[in-house]
C-alpha cells in the first residue's frame, strides 16, 4: 500500500532534493522548516537559493513552519541536522500524528553523550510507531540532476522496508533495503569524520598515495567501531558503509571533505564554521564517535587525531606525522 501524505521535517538541500524523488513517483510533500523568513522566501521564488540554488520547485511542493500540519501525514521524513533531531521529534511527539505514521529518519549522526542513533532518539519519542532509515552516497545537488543514485532503506520490519522502497525507487534513484538499522546509520554517520580527515590530507597536498592509504584505514576503522557499536560488517562492505565513505572522501560537493580541506591548509574550525550556512556533521559526531569508543574499549587513530585536531591541540601537519609514525603492525 502506498503512502498517501508525505511530510518532510527539514527544508535544506537533502530534505529538498528528497522532495524531488517523491515529485517523480507524484507524491506531492509537505515541507516543515523552523525558519519562517526561509519559507516565505522559497515559496515566493519556487526556489531554495539559500541551500539548492538553481533549481526551480515543482508545483507539487507545499511549505509550512507549523508541525501541526504534519499530523495528517502517513509517512515522515526527518532531514534535521542531527543536533535538532531530539527537539524536533519531541515537538512533532505532542501532535496527533497517528501511531501508524512510518517515521524516516534521512538524518547522519550520532548523539553526543548518549551515543544514541538517529532512529534510537525518534524511536524514545515515538515508541509505537514504525520507524526505519535511509542513507548512501547520495548528494542532493546530484539527485535533484537526476543523477543515478542508490541508496539504502533500514528498518526492522519487512512491510515497511518494501513499501518504503516502492515509494521511492525512479528511474534515476534505487532504494536497496536491509534490517540492519543500526549498520546503515552508523556507516552514514562515521564516514563524516573520515571525509573530515581526507579533506585535511587534501589541504596539506599529500597526494595520492596517502589520500587512498588513510581512507583504506579509515574504513578498517568505521568497519571497527561499527560492529562493536551493533551494526554488521557485510553492512559497511556496501552503500552506507565503503559507498557512503568514498563519495564523502572524493567529492567536490562533499561539506565534509571542504572543513578537512581548510583546516589542513590552516584556518580556523570556528571561523570556517562561522562561514558556513550548513552543518559539516563529521565535527559533531568526531566527538560522539570518540566517546563511543572509549566506552568499548576501540582502537581509533584516525578518530581520535581528528579530535586532537578539532580541538586544537594538535597542528594538521602534526596530526599527519603521528598517523603515519604508529607502532609497525600487521594489516
Amino acid at each position: 500500500m502506498s503512502f498517501r501524505h508525505v511530510g518532510i521535517i527539514g527544508a535544506g538541500s537533502w530534505g529538498t532534493a528528497l522532495a524531488a524523488v517523491l515529485d517523480a513517483n507524484r507524491l506531492p510533500t509537505l515541507i516543515w522548516g523552523h525558519d519562517a523568513e526561509h519559507i516565505a522566501r522559497v515559496t515566493a521564488t519556487h526556489e531554495n537559493s539559500t541551500y539548492l540554488p538553481g533549481y526551480r520547485l515543482p508545483d507539487s511542493f507545499h511549505f509550512t513552519t507549523a508541525l501541526d500540519d504534519l499530523a495528517e501525514c502517513d509517512l515522515v521524513l526527518l532531514v534535521t541536522p542531527s543536533k535538532a533531531v531530539r527537539e524536533v521529534a519531541a515537538r512533532l511527539s505532542t501532535t496527533a500524528l497517528s501511531p501508524e505514521a512510518v517515521l524516516l529518519s534521512c538524518t547522519k549522526g550520532v548523539e553526543r553523550g548518549s551515543g544514541l542513533r538517529m532512529s534510537e532518539i525518534i524511536a524514545e519519542c515515538f515508541p509505537h510507531n514504525p520507524v526505519a532509515v535511509l542513507s548512501g552516497p547520495s548528494h542532493a545537488e546530484e539527485v535533484v540532476q537526476k543523477m543515478p543514485t542508490a541508496i539504502v532503506l533500514g528498518c526492522a520490519r519487512e512491510d515497511i522496508r518494501t513499501r518504503l522502497q516502492q515509494t521511492f525507487a525512479t528511474s534515476f534513484f534505487r532504494p536497496y533495503t536491509s534490517e540492519d538499522v543500526a549498520g546503515i546509520e552508523l556507516g552514514g554517520a562515521l564516514k563524516n569524520i573520515f571525509a573530515l580527515a581526507a579533506g585535511v590530507s587534501d589541504g596539506l597536498g599529500l597526494g595520492d598515495n596517502s589520500k587512498a592509504a588513510l581512507i583504506t584505514r579509515s574504513l578498517a576503522e568505521l568497519i571497527r567501531l561499527g560492529v562493536a557499536l551493533g551494526g554488521k560488517r557485510e553492512t559497511f562492505q556496501g552503500l552506507s558503509g565503503i559507498g557512503d565513505l568514498m563519495v564523502t572522501c572524493f567529492s567536490r560537493h562533499s561539506r565534509n571533505r571542504a572543513v578537512g580541506e581548510r583546516l589542513g591548509k590552516g584556518e580556523r574550525l570556528a571561523d570556517i564554521v562561522a562561514s558556513m550556512n550548513m552543518i559539516a556533521e563529521g565535527v559533531p559526531t568526531t566527538y560522539s564517535a570518540f566517546e563511543c569508543a572509549r566506552r568499548f574499549g576501540i582502537e581509533t587513530p584516525i578518530i581520535d587525531q581528528m579530535r586532537a585536531l578539532l580541538d586544537g591541540t594538535s597542528a594538521p601537519r602534526e596530526v599527519a606525522l603521528n598517523l603515519i609514525t604508529r607502532e609497525p603492525k600487521a594489516e
